[in-house]
């Protein structure tokens, strides 16, 4: 399975970002080739367009299905099992989001709402009386309304087909406005006031720039007389 240079840079740079977002390096170069792939591939062909293992090529696949990032499928006439991935970018968002909510956002979830909202059952119950167990426990509490809040938009966001989510990013600022509100003009006797205001201001100024006009001209007289 020959590889253009573009795919090559394409796949190369996926490894490289993946192992920077806490994912091994192998594992997302074979998730780009198989989202670059026109077809569903096997083991063996990855194993010859990456140059892997194939015990390296068994391991990173079971990764990917983990994540639900590969998915087996099967082909008429061939016994073998070949590996496909979404191909679309949202589709792929989702996934490892759902996934990173599972292992890593869920466990905590869990340990703060045990906490905060059972603690006399917690394994570690909080002492009413020591001051830092009080301060942990109103920090706790604000990670745990912060996290809440961030997962229930997730599965708002979740619902929404990719196309509305796409219309609805793309409002960004829309809503900002929306939030915000509109700018509301002064009422009638504030906005006097700040009309006065400016104009006792611009009224100051010219007089003083008068002053100094007048100033200069009679300085220039005396210049003159003398």
């Amino acid at each position: 399975m020959p590889l253009s240079p573009l795919q090559e840079r394409f796949i190369l740079h996926w490894g490289e970002m993946g192992s920077r977002w806490g994912v091994n390096r192998t594992v997302a170069q074979i998730h780009a080739l198989l989202f670059l792939s026109e077809r569903a591939i096997t083991a063996d062909e990855i194993c010859e367009t990456l140059n892997l293992a194939r015990s390296n090529v068994s391991t990173s696949l079971r990764e990917l299905q983990s994540w639900n990032l590969a998915r087996v499928t099967h082909v008429l006439g061939d016994r073998r099992d070949h590996f496909e991935t979404y191909k679309d970018v949202w589709d792929i968002f989702r996934a490892v989001v759902q996934e990173r909510r599972r292992r890593e956002i869920e466990p905590t979830l869990s340990m703060l709402r045990t906490a905060v909202l059972d603690g006399d059952n917690a394994a570690v119950s909080p002492d009413p009386t020591d001051p830092r167990d009080r301060l942990t426990l109103a920090r706790m509490r604000e990670v745990l309304e912060f996290m809440e809040t961030g997962t229930g938009w997730i599965d708002e966001m979740n619902r929404l087909d990719p196309k509305t989510l796409i219309k609805l990013l793309k409002m960004g600022a829309r809503i900002q406005q929306f939030v915000r509100g509109p700018i509301k003009p002064l009422p009638e006797p504030q906005a006097q006031a700040v009309g006065v205001l400016f104009a006792d201001e611009d009224e100051a100024g010219e007089g003083a720039a008068t002053g100094q006009a007048d100033a200069g001209a009679a300085a220039s007289r005396g210049d003159g007389s003398s």
